[in-house]
């Protein structure tokens, strides 16, 4: 313990920034653990939907969804969403569901609506389709 006080008193511009990571990675943590939904790497997502009979939600356009989704997606907007309109996705209220958009950055406000709305288990896919793309994972087109 000496020891450490010796360090702190010699190094107090390290000390001082060792205390705000510290502080920060605790305030990230508790901010993850409050948004009551998880983002997903593409792998985990799939063995998520796929042992809880869960489903993506692709919140893209019908343009952007024609030309390549996720076999098996249900494609809702954010709009949808939000005015509580989901009949293609009302039988998934305690199933697992991914929300898909571009990046994965769009996809927040439309899952903190889900988990308001009753929904249970609420992940982002991470990186959208884009990160669904570049693991070279299949796309269906319709």
């Amino acid at each position: 313990m000496d020891a450490l006080l010796e360090f702190a008193s010699r190094h107090l511009f390290m000390s001082i920034l060792w205390v705000a990571l510290l502080i920060m990675l605790i305030a990230v943590w508790m901010r993850s653990a409050k948004q009551g939904y998880q983002v997903l790497s593409p792998q985990q997502a799939t063995v998520w939907v796929n042992r809880g009979d869960g489903v993506f939600v692709d919140l893209r356009s019908t343009d952007e969804f024609r030309k390549g989704h996720i076999h098996g997606a249900k494609q809702v907007s954010a709009e949808q969403i939000k005015e509580n309109q989901l009949g293609s996705i009302e039988n998934f209220k305690d199933a697992p569901i991914v929300l898909v958009c571009a990046t994965g950055m769009s996809a927040k406000a439309s899952a903190t609506q889900l988990l308001q709305q009753g929904y249970t288990q609420v992940a982002i896919l991470e990186g959208g389709m884009n990160g669904w793309r570049s693991e070279k994972l299949p796309v269906t087109q319709k």
